[in-house]
C-alpha cells in the first residue's frame, strides 16, 4: 500500500469519477479524510494530512483489513466538504477522519451522523462534544474550553499583577468559542476585560488591532485564533515592541511549527497554550516521533500529531472491536484506552471528548535552548475539561 501516492493522486478528483470504492475489496476497509489544501488555512490541512497519511502508513491495517485511505480536498469550504463527504458515503464510505476548521467539522459530523458513519476529527470549538455533539463523532484535542482553562488560569496565578486584558480573535466559530471562555475566566477572577479587536478569515493585516490594544494600556494580550493568523499576531505585536511592557499569551497555538516560523526572539517570554509537545516522554510518542523522524527527519509537530492522532483513534478501535462495522466501532470508542501522543488518553464515552492533557508553555531564550527545536518549557500540563451536562451534549 503506497498511501501517499494515493493521496496525491486522488486529493483533488471527484470520488463519483472514479470506481475504486465501489469496487472495494472485502480485505480492505475504505477510510477517507478532510482536509483544506487550499485556502487561508490550506497549511494547516496539508501538516494535517501528512499526519494521518503517516499515521495510516505504520498501522497498514485495522481489524485485519488493509487501510485504504483517500483524501478528500474541501478547498478551506464548509459546504464543499460536506458534498465531498456526500459523495464518498454514496460510494459505501462509512469511515471518516480530520478537519481543517471547527466549522468544517460542525457540517461534517451532520451529515456523517446523518448517513450511518463514524467520523474523528479535531475541531475546537465547544460545540463538537457539546451543543452539538452525536453518537458518531469523535475528537481528539481539547477544546476551546480546555484551552482557556489549562492556559489563563495557571497565567493567572502566576501573574497575579496582570488585571487588565485586551483580547485580539478571530471572526469565526473557533474564535468565538475562545473568546466565549476568556471572558468568562475574566469575569470569575475579577480582571479587567479593556476590549476585543475582531479579524476577518482572510485578514493579514493587524496593525490597526495592535494600536487599538496598546492604547488601552492593557498588562496581557490573548492572541485568540488559529493557524498562520496567530503566527502573523503575534510577530507584528512584538514588531510594535508589545512585549517590552505587555505580558502576550496564545491559549491556542500548534506549538513547533509556529515556533520556527518565529524564531525564538519573537518566542521568547510569551505563553502558549497547546495540544501537543514533541519533548513529551510517553510511550505514544516515542513510536510517533519515531516514525516522524524516519520520515521527515525533523521533530513531530502538533499539526502532525493530531492527523496521526484521529488515525490512530479509529485503529485501536477496530483493533480492539475486531469489526469495522459503525456500530462495533462506536462501542469499542466510548471508553477506550490507549497510549497516545500525549501519554494515556481516555475516550470518554457520554461526550466522545478524548481526555488527555494539554500543556501551558513559555518560550525561551537562545541561550537557554538545548536544541534547534528546544524552544519553549512547559510550565503545567492539565486535563481540564467540562462535564458532558455542562457542556450541553445530549447525545444523538
Amino acid at each position: 500500500m503506497n498511501i501517499s501516492r494515493r493521496t496525491a493522486l486522488l486529493g483533488g478528483a471527484s470520488l463519483l469519477a472514479s470506481p475504486m470504492i465501489a469496487r472495494a475489496q472485502t480485505n480492505k476497509v475504505e477510510v477517507v479524510g478532510i482536509y483544506s489544501l487550499s485556502g487561508t488555512f490550506a497549511n494547516v490541512g496539508d501538516l494535517l494530512n501528512k499526519g494521518t497519511v503517516m499515521a495510516f502508513d505504520h498501522y497498514k491495517t485495522a481489524a485485519g483489513k488493509q487501510i485504504n485511505y483517500t483524501l478528500l480536498d474541501d478547498q478551506g469550504d464548509a459546504g464543499r466538504a460536506v458534498r465531498r463527504v456526500q459523495e464518498a458515503m454514496g460510494q459505501g464510505v462509512r469511515h471518516v477522519v480530520g478537519c481543517t476548521n471547527s466549522a468544517i467539522a460542525l457540517a461534517v459530523a451532520k451529515e456523517v451522523h446523518a448517513r450511518g458513519g463514524i467520523y474523528i476529527h479535531m475541531a475546537g470549538a465547544d460545540e463538537a462534544t457539546g451543543s452539538q455533539c452525536n453518537k458518531s463523532s469523535f475528537r481528539w484535542p481539547g477544546a476551546s474550553y480546555t484551552a482557556i482553562r489549562a492556559t489563563l488560569e495557571p497565567f493567572m496565578q502566576a501573574n497575579p499583577a496582570a488585571k487588565r486584558w485586551y483580547t485580539i480573535t478571530g471572526q469565526y466559530v473557533f474564535g468565538e468559542s475562545l473568546l466565549t471562555n476568556a471572558k468568562a475566566v475574566m469575569q470569575e477572577k475579577g480582571l479587567t476585560n479593556l476590549g476585543n479587536s475582531y479579524h476577518a478569515l482572510s485578514e493579514r493585516e493587524y496593525s490597526g488591532y495592535i494600536t487599538a490594544a496598546m492604547a488601552t494600556n492593557p498588562d496581557v494580550l490573548a492572541v485568540l485564533n488559529f493557524g498562520n493568523q496567530t503566527v502573523d499576531v503575534v510577530r507584528q505585536a512584538v514588531s510594535f515592541g508589545l512585549k517590552r511592557n505587555v505580558k502576550i499569551v496564545v491559549p491556542w497555538c500548534t506549538g513547533l511549527d509556529q515556533y520556527q516560523a518565529w524564531g525564538s526572539d519573537i518566542v521568547e517570554g510569551v505563553y502558549f497554550g497547546t495540544n501537543y509537545w514533541h519533548g513529551v516522554e510517553s510511550p505514544g510518542n516515542r513510536v510517533l516521533s519515531e516514525v516522524v523522524r524516519a520520515k521527515t527527519n525533523n521533530a513531530t509537530n502538533y499539526l502532525q500529531a493530531c492527523g496521526w492522532a484521529v488515525a490512530q483513534m479509529f485503529v485501536e478501535s477496530a483493533n480492539k472491536a475486531g469489526s469495522l462495522d459503525v456500530p462495533d466501532l462506536t462501542r469499542a470508542m466510548e471508553g477506550l484506552t490507549y497510549e497516545g501522543p500525549t501519554g494515556t488518553e481516555t475516550v470518554r464515552a457520554a461526550d466522545h471528548q478524548v481526555i488527555k492533557n494539554y500543556y501551558l508553555m513559555r518560550g525561551k531564550a537562545r541561550s537557554a535552548m538545548r536544541d534547534a527545536d528546544d524552544f519553549a518549557e512547559i510550565l503545567q500540563a492539565t486535563k481540564a475539561f467540562m462535564s458532558p451536562e455542562q457542556a450541553g451534549c445530549k447525545m444523538a
